[in-house]
């Protein structure tokens, strides 16, 4: 028995060790690549709008490259005791079974929020960090690299969203919360955040929560449940690789937009169709880490609502001129990824102007404009089959995500959990006081889903 033991531990290791392994090659082989990539953009940057947009969003908030890099151990001493505090306080932030109780857990909400504020008012120099981000907006890269500053954004972002829940599993005490006052040490450093990447939301984002969450080894810096239940830690660690991952493939597709959308001004049909045809192709390639991953061997159903999903929402706003304001959570859609191939298809996009300028850094926002203002889709005539035939293939495949998206959404969100509300991190909570049963909390979500879908030809 203990043989049997042994030999199932030493599996896991190996296959942790393994996806580790595959996923730094998988890294340093598009890292080799990109680089020439980049200096191709910039030599392009003066000649197309795209690749302009491109190499401004890798020299600019990518530190280089993309995905954004992030230098977790290398903060300003003034912002470590942040970091300090999230690694100190989150193993009491998740608890393997939810209570049920309102009162245990508002208990438990309020205990956590105290502890926080009172180790941020102790520990924070509050003069010395808005100095640093006084600096940084006036001198750039003299003061602090980009890498740094997207550490100190990413380290922000999971302590307000630490502190919004206050536990994990999120139960309805919290969820019920319209408002919520932040300590001071979260709320100043994240409105210069947020104007340095032109943005309004009081929630992180799939750039902030996801994409810096990653060291240069390959390894998420900033866990949400530290626990000794190898299911739960898995698929945390999944679902986020899966995303970045995503990004990781779609550097080179970019690239390619930037190269076909210049060869199609230039009148250079072949070149174009070469560019289009490597576009099919690498989404093909992309889509599989969706497909792959999100299955419930891997991200089981049970611990993802609960102990994954959860910590990434939001809900709470605030008034503005008057009108409450409420703001979302991470949603899938944030995803660079997304935005970019709606655009070269010519597509409406799937967030509205109110959400983009909300949660989407600017310089993401103006490659994905750029890239609608270059779309030559719709310029196509009945002499281009080649170049038709390439762009329905990456229409088709993106069908086929947002099918299978839809039809694997509803088992995740159906787990019981009776602590909580229904809720989806990107749409917040779904009940109402008139829902009655989850179809009628899920069917708008369904909806938007569907309508999706059908707009992706």
């Amino acid at each position: 028995m203990i043989f049997v033991i042994i030999l199932v531990v030493s599996m896991v290791a190996i296959l942790g060790i393994a996806r580790w392994v595959t996923w730094v090659l998988v890294n340093i082989e598009n890292k080799y690549d990109n680089a020439g990539r980049i200096l191709d953009l910039k030599d392009l940057a003066s000649k197309n709008e795209v690749a302009s947009a491109l190499f401004r969003l890798v020299s600019e908030d990518g530190a280089g490259l993309w995905p954004p890099r992030a230098a977790h151990n290398r903060l300003p001493s003034c912002f470590q005791p942040y970091q300090d505090i999230y690694l100190e306080l989150i193993p009491n932030l998740s608890t393997a079974i939810p209570a049920l109780d309102d009162d245990i857990n508002k208990q438990r909400i309020e205990e956590f929020r105290h502890k926080m504020s009172r180790l941020l008012c102790e520990r924070v120099n509050i003069l010395e960090v808005k100095h640093v981000l006084e600096r940084f907006k006036l001198e750039g890269s003299r003061s602090l690299t980009q890498e740094i500053y997207n550490a100190v954004y990413c380290c922000v972002a999971v302590c307000r969203h630490a502190y919004r829940w206050g536990t994990i599993p999120v139960v309805k005490q919290a969820q019920n919360e319209i408002m919520l006052d932040f300590p001071m040490e979260l709320n100043v450093p994240w409105s210069y955040l947020q104007r340095h990447f032109e943005l309004s939301g009081e929630s992180g984002n799939m750039t902030s929560n996801i994409l810096l969450n990653f060291d240069q080894c390959g390894k998420r810096f900033y866990k949400v449940n530290i626990t000794d239940s190898y299911k739960i830690a898995t698929a945390e660690d999944i679902f986020s690789r899966i995303f970045f991952n995503i990004e990781v493939l779609a550097f080179p597709i970019y690239y390619e937009i930037a190269l076909a959308t210049t060869a199609f001004a230039d009148q250079r049909k072949k070149g174009c169709i070469r560019h289009v045809k490597n576009i099919a192709k690498q989404i093909k390639k992309l889509l599989p880490i969706f497909f792959d991953n999100l299955r419930d061997s891997k991200i089981a159903h049970a611990v993802w609502l609960s102990h994954v999903q959860g910590f990434q929402a939001w809900g709470v706003g605030r008034i503005v001129n008057g009108k409450f304001e409420k703001h979302d959570g991470l949603s899938g859609n944030q995803l660079l990824f997304f935005s970019t191939i709606d655009a070269f298809l010519d597509l409406d996009r799937y967030l509205s102007d109110e959400n983009m300028e909300r949660y989407i850094p600017v310089n993401q926002r103006r490659l994905s404009l750029a890239i609608k203002n270059h779309s030559f889709r719709h310029k196509l005539d009945d002499g281009d089959v080649e170049l038709k035939k390439y762009f329905k293939n990456i229409a088709n495949y993106m069908r086929m995500f947002r099918s299978a998206h839809r039809s694997r959404a509803r088992p995740y969100l159906e787990h019981p959990a009776p602590e909580r509300l229904i809720m989806t991190a990107g749409k917040s909570v779904l009940e109402t006081p008139k829902t009655k049963g989850f179809d009628d909390a899920y069917k708008p979500l369904d909806d938007m889903l569907m309508a999706q879908l059908q707009l992706t030809v």
